[in-house]
């Protein structure tokens, strides 16, 4: 959602396996220097990034997504709502060039997810609710991010449907800001389980 979404994030990949006395990825050993730019250079940077979804919540996603679509040029790929299994909301998802906009309605309030875009249409109206970022190994990128001080909003987790698994985590950072961390190496759907191919208006 925006271009600041589709810049490239950089992490420092290590090993992933465990190390006495807790020291994990990133972390230096008590008494110990950190690790130099020639050690980061050895262990090699895990380009992680690239825009996977901007979320917005807003007061009628049908008409928004038709806005946009005719404004922009955009195509609507996905559906999902009530009729899909999804009480709450109705979601549409457009492609753009290297992302996807996803414009969500509220249909009622029943769960927390519910609740909090019902929270956030009242202080704020129509706006970003998510940026998704598509990495190659959530667990790893969670871990990285939760290390260094990002809230943890959802730990790694896998949802599936007939088109394959996704697997997802959710971080807050410092503005309220939500961050969907999401691998689709094992998913040929049109976004995620629970949507549907869109067909037309």
């Amino acid at each position: 959602m925006t271009d600041t979404a589709a810049d490239r994030v950089l992490l420092a990949e290590a090993p992933r396996t465990a190390v006495p006395g807790g020291v994990g990825p990133g972390r230096s050993a008590p008494g110990t220097a950190a690790p130099d730019a020639g050690t980061a250079e050895q262990i090699g940077l895990l380009p992680m990034g690239r825009a996977d979804a901007v979320v917005f919540v807003v007061g009628d996603a049908e008409r928004a997504a038709r806005r946009y679509a005719v404004a922009l040029g955009l195509r609507c790929t996905a559906y999902a709502g009530p009729e899909t299994g999804e009480p709450e909301t109705v979601s549409y998802v457009l492609r753009a060039p290297g992302t996807r906009f996803v414009l969500t309605s509220l249909v009622q309030a029943i769960g927390p997810r519910g609740r909090e875009l019902a929270g956030h249409l009242a202080r704020h109206g129509d706006g970003v609710v998510d940026l998704a970022v598509a990495v190659p190994d959530v667990c790893y990128a969670y871990d990285y991010a939760v290390d260094r001080g990002a809230a943890s909003l959802a730990e790694p987790y896998e949802v599936r449907d007939a088109y394959g698994t996704v697997v997802l985590a959710a971080i807050g950072v410092p503005g309220g800001t939500r961050h969907t961390l999401v691998d689709r190496s094992r998913y040929r759907g049109p976004y995620l389980p629970g949507y549907v191919p869109f067909e037309r208006w």
